[in-house]
């Protein structure tokens, strides 16, 4: 489902005078339908990095990057617009909306956006909003009011709002309590029962133990000249 060939990528500073700096070369990843891969290595190793390009934030420098049928280091904005629709979630740790939109109406977006009826989408934001203890008087409020933890559960729920096919994840449980670090470990392994191929950055190391099912060293892919 999600495929990686000989990736490598490297920033050119324009501001100095074009000179690039290699960050990652020949990377390679392949993850199947119902599996977790958790991406490790110390900070700055790459991982948010090949996270990006994965989704598309970054370009790629050179290699393959197959999500299903799209190769996203060659695709066009459409098309990449298109995936994230339909077949590529990403749940980072910050919540970006517009300002003023009720914490309902964020969580329900995603699948109103692919045509679901309104009825359908906002009781599945209903769904996942009291499964992730959003009291229910908060709902119509905007979550940019919210707390950071808050927030990072609104996110959570918007994330899994769809069943994408493929999923990316940020330090999903990063900053939760118990009850809620619990709640969103049983959110990946549905998802992976139901066929999604999720690639995830996890430094808690407990939750990459219960959910992945192999760790990917992305250190291994720091240009030798770096």
């Amino acid at each position: 489902m999600i495929d990686l060939s000989n990736v490598s990528k490297r920033f050119t500073l324009h501001n100095q005078g074009g000179a690039e700096i290699p960050v990652m070369e020949g990377a390679h990843l392949s993850v199947a339908a119902g599996e977790c891969v958790a991406l490790t290595g110390e900070s700055g190793a790459g991982k948010s990095t090949l996270m990006r390009m994965i989704y598309g934030n970054y370009l790629a420098t050179s290699g393959r990057i197959k999500v299903g049928d799209v190769d996203v280091a060659r695709a066009a904005p459409r098309e990449i617009v298109a995936l994230r629709r339909e077949g590529l979630g990403y749940v980072s740790q910050f919540l970006r909306v517009l300002p003023r939109v009720p914490t309902r109406e964020v969580v329900a977006e995603p699948l109103l956006t692919l045509g679901v009826t309104r009825e359908a989408a906002l009781a599945r934001a209903e769904t996942l909003l009291r499964r992730l203890n959003i009291p229910e008087r908060l709902w119509s409020l905007s979550p940019t009011t919210f707390s950071g933890g808050e927030q990072q559960r609104v996110n959570i729920a918007r994330g899994f709002a769809h069943d994408y096919p493929a999923l990316l994840l940020d330090e999903p449980t990063a900053s939760l309590d118990a009850m809620n670090r619990e709640t969103v470990l049983r959110l990946i392994e549905e998802a992976k029962a139901r066929g999604a191929a999720i690639v995830g950055i996890f430094h808690d190391a407990e939750a990459r133990g219960r959910v992945c099912d192999r760790e990917v060293d992305v250190s291994a892919f720091t240009p030798k000249a770096a």
